[in-house]
């Protein structure tokens, strides 16, 4: 399996061909949580941070997060100091929540770089909005104490912090129950005070599920979550809304092909389209293609479109907002080509933006008409999983 856990797409050929392994359909109210529902939600749709919670761990967080995959190799050479220059102009602007992971090239490091900037160069008010939250994608070794501990302080040696805000784990063999061991070293390690809270990303409904059940108190689970694959909403976030666990969402713009770039375009002519060339946009085609293909896609860019037109938005803040609005999910991702371009002005009008009744039928309208990827692909996280 490839080390990177955006890279690691299939093709998407696979249809209902059975799961690696056997799996019972959750019982959710079989779910027993270290404490009641406790996670906040806001009751203001504008509102531009939000807490997530757990028991006792809570962190707030922007409510548009910064992902900086595309530091890790693909979309052009990345330099360090433009990088942070970017990074302050993105606080700066309120966008102060950056999402990375150790396997995505310099990302952790450049976040240290930012960081110290930061605190050298912005009163103490900035620094205490700015969040930094991490993956750690271990391969399916024991899992002992000191396995987990080495890494973490690799982390936050590189990113400079003596406490990650958030730890989000991912486990590529469900089979391995080291999943359990590791995140209750990454627990022990939250209450010494090196995790401020310990997260999830790619965990499907029924291990969520089990993980509760251990008493393990997660915050969130890091899923792919856009208006092409609304998965998370099928089962997700149903567990989600009964336990407090909030959902962060990723290609929620779907590497940008959910955008003005590709309206009224057609892949088949050659030049008559932008290339498809970035790891995000080569995976997020696939996903285009298990929903409809491009034509049906193209009708929700057409949709999209009339919306934004109509409040004075750029296509990709309908298509943040639109899921933001979706039960249990706390953020969502835009990812940041940091020191090549910057999305600042769409990403904060996603927190004036309201859709009304009318936007949210025809969006789903369309939607509608797209197959099922649960049935396509499985649950959360199941893309990364299939053999």
């Amino acid at each position: 399996m490839a080390a990177s856990l955006h890279h690691a797409v299939p093709k998407l050929t696979i249809t209902t061909a059975a799961r690696p392994e056997s799996r019972k359909r959750p019982t959710f109210n079989s779910v027993r949580c270290c404490a009641p529902p406790t996670t906040t939600t806001t009751t203001d749709a504008g509102a531009q941070r939000i807490t997530v919670k757990n028991g006792n761990d809570s962190l707030d967080i922007c409510r548009v997060l910064n992902g900086m995959w595309q530091t890790s190799g693909g979309w052009g050479r990345i330099d360090r100091d433009a990088a942070a220059e970017a990074m302050l102009r993105y606080a700066d602007a309120g966008l102060s929540t950056f999402d990375m992971a150790d396997h995505y090239g310099p990302a952790e490091d450049l976040y240290g770089i930012f960081i110290n900037r930061i605190r050298r160069e912005r009163p103490p008010e900035v620094l205490e909005r700015v969040r930094g939250l991490t993956k750690w994608v271990p391969p399916p070794v024991k899992m002992t104490g000191s396995y987990v501990r080495q890494n973490i302080d690799i982390s936050r040696k590189r990113m400079d912090v003596p406490s990650l805000d958030m730890l989000q784990f991912h486990w590529w063999d469900y089979s391995n129950t080291g999943y359990l061991d590791a995140l209750k070293h990454l627990n022990d390690l939250k209450e010494e005070g090196k995790i401020k809270t310990v997260a999830l990303t790619n965990f499907d409904t029924e291990r969520l599920q089990i993980i509760l059940e251990n008493g393990i108190p997660v915050v969130s689970n890091q899923v792919q979550h856009s208006l092409v694959d609304m998965r998370p909403q099928q089962k997700m976030a149903e567990l989600c809304q009964l336990t407090g666990v909030k959902l962060i969402t990723y290609g929620t713009v779907m590497g940008g092909l959910l955008s003005e770039k590709f309206l009224d375009t057609n892949l088949s002519i050659p030049f008559a389209a932008p290339p498809l060339n970035t790891p995000s946009l080569q995976k997020y085609k696939r996903m285009v293609d298990a929903w409809g293909g491009w034509n049906l896609f193209q009708g929700l860019l057409r949709t999209l479109n009339k919306i934004a037109s109509k409040h004075g938005v750029s296509i990709p803040t309908v298509a943040v907002k639109y899921v933001l609005d979706q039960p249990a999910v706390a953020g969502s991702m835009i990812g940041v080509r940091l020191g090549l371009s910057e999305h600042i002005n769409d990403a904060n009008a996603v927190f004036s933006l309201v859709l009304d009744e009318e936007d949210v039928n025809s969006i789903q309208e369309v939607s509608k008409k797209g197959k099922d990827l649960l049935k396509v692909i499985g649950d959360c996280g199941d893309e990364y999983r299939r053999i």
